[in-house]
């Protein structure tokens, strides 16, 4: 899977390099975001601009991966998402927990950093 991680401002970005996030990727993805949070990361940006589908187990995978960084007292939000990827974000709720931005320095900037 093409994934790479980075920092800025003290937040870490997770930029997806695969047009599309669907299962068997799911594992290795969700594997390395969970292992940011597990390190102690707080404040991450999943940066799709190059996804442009997903399906529900991406869309569950997301919310499972907010769920726990929410727990852990830090916050996670999407940078460049797609129209295709936006309208399933939107048809299943998830837009109402995930806070997306249209690029990835609007992301960075709404951390205060």
């Amino acid at each position: 899977m093409k994934l790479t991680t980075d920092q800025s401002k003290g937040v870490t970005i997770v930029r997806v390099g695969e047009t599309r996030l669907m299962y068997p990727l799911l594992s290795e993805f969700a594997g390395t975001v969970t292992s940011l949070i597990a390190s102690g990361t707080r404040n991450i940006i999943i940066d799709l601009s190059s996804v442009s589908y997903v399906d529900s187990a991406t869309i569950g995978c997301f919310m499972d991966l907010y769920r726990q960084i929410n727990a852990a007292g830090g916050a996670l939000k999407l940078s460049g998402v797609q129209k295709r990827v936006q309208t399933m974000l939107t048809m299943t709720g998830a837009h109402n927990f995930l806070e997306i931005h249209d690029d990835e320095p609007s992301a960075v900037k709404s951390f205060g950093g």
